[in-house]
């Protein structure tokens, strides 16, 4: 290969994108990450407020944490926890039942280990989108990919016609690619054009999603009340999970500070009246008001918080799984992957699974020639 001649566009810096840039700039390909986000994590992301006394508050509002359970995977967070860039979570988790007011299914310790990011969740994909071989642009949204037949490779232009460059290859680990939910936020056709992908586009044209609304909160004194730091909701209609976000490793304890997550049901609810466009502020405000009243009404010993905040996840968590075995969608004659956690299981070990399988498949492809 030639590292120079090789060069692969990844678009999206979510760990499934960190992940496979990672990999084929370890191959010697020369890749270049599109991030339309101020910064790398996707729904790793890591979440910098301000409360009304000036205190500087950090919230992991997406990914509370991650498992693995395959083997490339466990080996890849390895070499993570060699870096300090994850830790073990070791607490006690569970679910509590909205019906009964109890806590319940307590797991078992070290059932199942969990990581999370140091300082936040998002320090994995900052770390990788930093690594050598890679160019990371954020604050980029890709508005055109063209397949140029007689050169054989991809032409990419920003929303407003920007030209970013011509590549070998293009890594999409961001369904708004190809979704119509661009159309819906930019009133502007998605930048890949299924007509040009005829082989691949019916695996792709419906990837549905489930939006949810993630609620911050900060106590100046712990919830002492609450035994487990991580637990599941059931029975609530607003509520599906809670959990501490300060006891996390590497976290400040100055506050404490929680991540509760609403059920698809009544996030779904609030859209289909709202719509995609950005909420109002006072409109959050009243989601953030509803979802901590339903956290008071679990009977827990819950104080008033010094700050609270809502924040609202679109599409970022995925209803379907649509290659599996594959792990990534892949076009061999145009160079050109599909992947993502919407491509092998909803959390971060199925994006990161999916990463790696688009990496292998460039990497393959590429050492043919």
């Amino acid at each position: 290969m030639n590292p120079i001649a090789t060069k692969v566009a990844v678009i999206g810096a979510g760990i499934s994108g960190a992940v496979c840039a990672s990999s084929l700039a370890k191959n010697g390909i020369s890749v270049t990450i599109f991030e339309s986000a101020r910064g790398p994590g996707g729904r790793m992301s890591r979440r910098r407020e301000t409360s009304e006394d000036e205190r500087e508050l950090y919230f992991d509002h997406g990914a509370p944490y991650f498992t693995s359970t395959n083997n490339d995977v466990e080996e890849m967070i390895r070499g993570w926890e060699a870096r300090g860039l994850v830790a073990e979570w070791k607490q006690n988790f569970g679910s509590f039942d909205f019906n009964t007011k109890k806590f319940v299914n307590f797991e078992k310790e070290g059932l199942s280990k969990k990581y999370v990011g140091i300082p936040g969740m998002n320090s994995i994909c900052r770390a990788l989108c930093q690594e050598p071989g890679i160019e990371s642009k954020f604050g980029v949204m890709v508005g055109r990919l063209e397949w140029l037949e007689n050169e054989d490779s991809w032409s990419l232009t920003d929303v407003n016609g920007k030209d970013l460059g011509m590549f070998n290859g293009v890594v999409a680990s961001d369904k708004s690619t190809f979704s119509q939910r661009f159309t819906q936020v930019t009133g502007k056709p998605p930048p890949l054009d299924l007509n040009v992908i005829p082989e691949i586009s019916d695996k792709i044209k419906d990837v549905s999603v489930k939006p949810c609304f993630a609620l911050m909160l900060a106590f100046q004194n712990p919830l002492s009340s609450i035994p487990l730091k991580g637990f599941s909701i059931e029975n609530s209609e607003l509520l599906s999970w809670a959990t501490c976000d300060s006891c996390k490793p590497g976290r400040s304890t100055s506050s404490e500070r929680w991540v509760l997550r609403s059920t698809d049901k009544y996030a779904e609810g609030i859209i289909g009246k709202a719509g995609l466009e950005k909420p109002s502020n006072a409109a959050l405000a009243e989601i953030a008001e509803q979802l901590f009243q339903e956290f008071q009404r679990t009977g827990l010993d819950v104080s008033l918080p010094f700050f609270k905040k809502a924040h609202r996840w679109g599409s970022a968590f995925p209803a379907t799984s649509i290659a599996r075995d594959e792990k990534c969608i892949w076009d061999r004659r145009k160079k050109l992957a599909i992947c993502g956690d919407f491509c092998v299981s909803p959390n971060v070990e199925g994006a990161i699974s999916s990463g790696l399988a688009a990496a292998s498949m460039f990497s393959e492809s590429f050492s043919c020639l």
